[in-house]
């Protein structure tokens, strides 16, 4: 009999010591990380090509905000579409990594500015068929504001200003535009 109660003794303090070890493994609280963004859109821009061209694009975009809503991010954008009738050949891409502010929210609306440098690719209509395309080192800077639409989703808009510097000589190319998308982040975001 005393070999029993041993026994139902152990068990039942194995039990009761694994609960508690369970409870002690779980966490406090569930922080997340760093907000990471994914975006991507369309954008609109004005190519400065000539007089009144706009042509449209995707975007995507990255960033991943570092402290108190300054961050860093990436992206890759690429205006081929729709190109105007007297412009044989165009498209503009570019590849540009920079800084952001984040704004603290406001019922669900995040105003951003954001900033960088990068590379950027263009082809033209060219007198010379071996060279239509170039590389150049682009800045662009600009803003807008994303709005939680469900979970991690959220719908951006943004305006962005390029400057091509020393285009085709002494010229500066300064395409810019609208762009609409969505983000999702990775990790929840304060709202």
């Amino acid at each position: 009999m005393k070999v029993s109660h041993f026994f139902a003794l152990c068990a039942a303090s194995f039990f009761a010591v694994g609960g508690v070890a369970r409870a002690q493994v779980a966490p406090a609280a569930n922080g997340g990380g760093r907000p990471i963004g994914i975006s991507v859109g369309i954008s609109d821009f004005s190519i400065d090509y000539g007089h009144d061209r706009r042509m449209l694009g995707p975007v995507a975009r990255g960033g991943i905000d570092l402290f108190h809503g300054l961050g860093v991010e990436g992206s890759a954008r690429s205006i081929f579409m729709f190109t105007p009738d007297k412009v044989t050949r165009m498209q503009q891409s570019v590849f540009e990594g920079g800084a952001f502010y984040e704004a603290p929210g406001f019922h669900g609306v995040h105003f951003f500015a954001n900033g960088g440098v990068g590379l950027g690719l263009i082809e033209f209509p060219s007198n010379n068929p071996k060279y239509t395309r170039d590389t150049y080192t682009v800045f662009q800077g600009g803003g807008g504001f994303e709005f939680h639409m469900v979970q991690r989703a959220y719908l951006r808009a943004e305006y962005t200003y390029q400057s091509w510097r020393d285009f085709l000589g002494p010229n500066q190319l300064t395409p810019q535009g609208e762009t609409l998308g969505v983000t999702y982040y990775l990790n929840r975001r304060p709202r």
